[in-house]
């Protein structure tokens, strides 16, 4: 397997005329990226910012998912128009009867394939109605398997572990997170995935504040790849990291070899090592 060259984006919400507003700007970014990049990765609910202006949340979901597979469909035209791997983050799509979150991967032929949310927010199921998706799954690539988890997601670890354990070197989380707080808990688990499996876990989150929009009013947190803890990798696992809420691309290199080698040769093998059951239930421990 060869080294993979990854763009992450920060994607600042706008405020798009309709479906080819979005495609517009989809493209422009695409167009930035593509000659630094193999495989794109854009945030969780980027495209909800064409449906903006709504009476209400519930009216914005509506529109969206109405519209949902023409923006598809678009998303593809960008990915064959420059030739690159695309995970254009998430959308909310009708799937038999119910409304999941899911998340599109889209090959530069544009052959398609989809990684559903499983976990929801209290948003997401309190408010919204979307329910969850099928369950974890991997996608083949010229660089070998690689995993999705949607926001939320990777902060479970069976979801990652599921991944990996099929074959994932890579897990990209496409991510949606309107304080600080929910984009550190997004942050924290994806460089806690990265190190307990010994691989990489890239986050693309949504910038910005949006009056506008009902689902995407305000938007924090900042593009990442993160990597094992070990040798051959930096002291912290951080790869490359945007600032804080500041919109744009953060690129890597990515060897899959070098996950092969630390999974074999580090200073501690967390990927062998993960408990093959159930552990075992905690004693009540007794004072003497």
């Amino acid at each position: 397997m060869t080294t993979l060259r990854l763009g992450a984006l920060a994607w600042p919400v706008g405020r798009p005329a309709g479906i080819e507003g979005y495609a517009a700007r989809l493209d422009a970014f695409v167009a930035q990226a593509a000659p630094r990049a193999d495989l794109l990765l854009m945030p969780e609910y980027a495209p909800m910012e064409i449906v903006g202006g709504q009476a209400d949340e519930a009216a914005e979901l509506r529109a969206m998912v109405e519209i949902a597979p023409a923006v598809v469909e678009a998303m593809r035209g960008v990915a064959r128009r420059h030739g690159v791997w695309l995970a254009p983050g998430s959308l909310p799509m009708a799937a038999g009867g119910r409304v999941v979150n899911r998340a599109p991967l889209i090959a530069p032929d544009g052959r398609l394939a989809f990684q559903d949310k499983r976990m929801m927010t209290r948003f997401e199921a309190e408010r919204w109605g979307v329910s969850p998706g099928t369950g974890p799954a991997v996608f083949e690539t010229p660089w070998g398997r690689l995993g999705l988890s949607v926001c939320y997601d990777a902060e479970f670890p069976k979801h990652v572990r599921a991944q990996v354990e099929a074959g994932a070197w890579l897990v990209l989380v496409p991510a949606c997170t309107d304080s600080v707080q929910g984009f550190n808990r997004v942050r924290f688990s994806a460089q806690a995935r990265a190190l307990e499996n010994q691989c990489f876990v890239a986050v693309a989150p949504t910038v910005g504040l949006a009056p506008w929009s009902a689902a995407l009013d305000e938007n924090h947190g900042c593009a990442a790849i993160y990597g094992p803890v070990d040798r051959g990798f930096p002291e912290d696992g951080v790869i490359a990291q945007g600032a804080l809420d500041a919109p744009g691309w953060t690129f890597a290199a990515l060897d899959p070899a070098g996950i092969e080698r630390v999974r074999r040769e580090g200073a501690v093998l967390n990927h062998r090592d993960w408990p093959a059951g159930p552990l075992d239930a905690p004693l009540a421990a007794e004072f003497a």
